[in-house]
């Protein structure tokens, strides 16, 4: 990495999974907006549904998500007593819609349900909302705990796509985090959702691990595509104690600095675009006749709380502890809280615990950067003119990037900004200039660094 880009680079900046980001969220948006927002989603537009498990048979060092280990199953059984709830309460909420064309299951661990319980969640699920017959059903997946009974479940569900966590495959790493899982089992994995019916695989990788090296990670991109992995997703580790505590069991000497973290980007990049897959964005890849990397072509990309998808759907409904739904007018979070949600679905109410309403300068500067993070490229003039404004109304945005230009991280052509493919993974310190919620320089940090 050139030397005058590693203060960008030790830079906090968010992932930009929306905007404005959850750092905004705040209580005056919460279970009352929720329900108006459900209910006024027209008649015929599509929706999506995001399914939160917080639960993991073992914990990830690494892992930022909300999730816990639940030492048996009688909290997955109370978890899932309630979530039946919240789908009847969401499904009274919203009213006639065009049905589901999106069914996300993350976590935690999705498979840490049951064969049955998997199958009774997809089934109440599809007769709440209606899945589309053309929906995308995915699932992420924890190779460790994933059965036969549970890949079978998959199938009968109608799972079109498995996401599976690899991570790392160097030894010492996975002991460095807490997974510990052989190539062979991952291996066997892919082989048996295949032999299922499951026809799209996805793999996770990570960068910025403890004692992880660029031959790792590149050993790591060379499984993922000799698997055949239609996409790969690529994630920079980020070190956030103060945020998940489990990663104070992380020694922090151990991690790669900042010019071997980029170094370790780099060389995925360099790998996966040499076996065949398309560049997405930020950090993902895909085989040419995936439909992300259609999509990508097409400038159809989209980018939200599950990260890049080809997703076009408004309105996004999240179900659990923690999840997010997303509408027109703004976003709700439910509350982390177990004890919270289960009194508010018990009571009848939408566990929505913060929230924020979008106005429109968020929706002008989101735009904005969604497109930049999807296209590296971003015309702000005709994004303006999309929300019939003036073409100057971004330019205080272009200002911003100009140092950034003068330090090669992005070009400037007029109105349309660009980030060169050497830059790629700095694109969300680029992103960041049409960002209004910018924290001050000493503010305490709120996010991971850029790389």
């Amino acid at each position: 990495m050139r030397q005058d880009w590693i203060p960008f680079a030790c830079a906090a900046v968010p992932r930009y999974t929306s905007y404005p980001t959850a750092v905004q969220f705040h209580t005056g948006i919460a279970e009352p907006a929720a329900s108006d927002w459900a209910a006024s989603v027209d008649h015929d537009d599509p929706i999506s549904i995001y399914v939160h498990v917080p639960f993991c048979e073992r914990l990830c060092w690494y892992c930022g998500c909300h999730t816990s280990v639940p030492n048996g199953y009688g909290r997955i059984e109370r978890y899932l007593d309630y979530l039946h709830k919240e789908i009847e309460l969401w499904a009274s909420r919203l009213g006639p819609h065009g049905g589901v064309r999106h069914l996300h299951f993350g976590g935690g661990s999705p498979n840490a349900l049951s064969a049955e319980d998997f199958v009774e969640v997809s089934e109440h699920i599809c007769e709440a909302f209606g899945l589309l017959p053309e929906a995308e059903f995915a699932v992420e997946l924890d190779p460790r705990s994933l059965t036969p009974e549970r890949i079978a479940a998959m199938a009968v569900s109608g799972v079109t796509r498995a996401s599976l966590g690899v991570q790392t495959l160097a030894p010492n790493v996975q002991q460095a985090i807490n997974r510990v899982q052989s190539r062979e089992m991952i291996a066997f994995a892919v082989e048996d959702l295949r032999e299922a019916g499951i026809p799209a695989i996805n793999m996770d990788l990570m960068y910025g691990l403890p004692h992880q090296s660029v031959d790792d990670v590149i050993d790591a991109a060379c499984f993922a595509a000799a698997t055949g992995a239609d996409r790969v997703a690529v994630f920079g580790y980020a070190h956030v104690p103060w945020f998940a505590k489990h990663q104070r069991a992380i020694d922090s000497a151990a991690l790669p600095g900042v010019n071997e973290r980029f170094d370790q980007a780099d060389a995925v990049t360099e790998t996966l675009t040499s076996a065949g897959y398309a560049a997405i964005g930020l950090d993902h890849f895909a085989r040419p006749g995936d439909e992300m990397a259609r999509a990508a072509s097409e400038g159809r990309l989209r980018r939200n709380f599950q990260g890049y998808t080809t997703d076009p759907c408004e309105t996004l409904i999240g179900l659990g502890q923690s999840s997010i739904s997303a509408f027109r007018q703004g976003f709700v979070q439910n509350t982390k809280d177990r004890r919270a949600w289960e009194d508010a679905v018990r009571e009848g109410r939408l566990a929505s615990e913060k929230g924020l309403k979008l106005g429109a300068q968020d929706r002008l500067r989101g735009r904005a950067i969604e497109a930049l993070m999807c296209n590296l490229s971003v015309d702000t003039a005709a994004v303006c003119r999309e929300f019939g404004l003036a073409e100057d109304s971004l330019d205080c945005a272009l200002e911003r990037a100009q140092p950034l230009e003068v330090a090669g991280l992005c070009a400037i052509d007029g109105r349309r900004l660009t980030v060169p493919e050497e830059a790629r993974t700095l694109l969300r310190t680029v992103a960041r200039c049409f960002d209004e919620y910018v924290p001050r320089a000493n503010a305490e940090p709120r996010h991971a660094k850029a790389v």
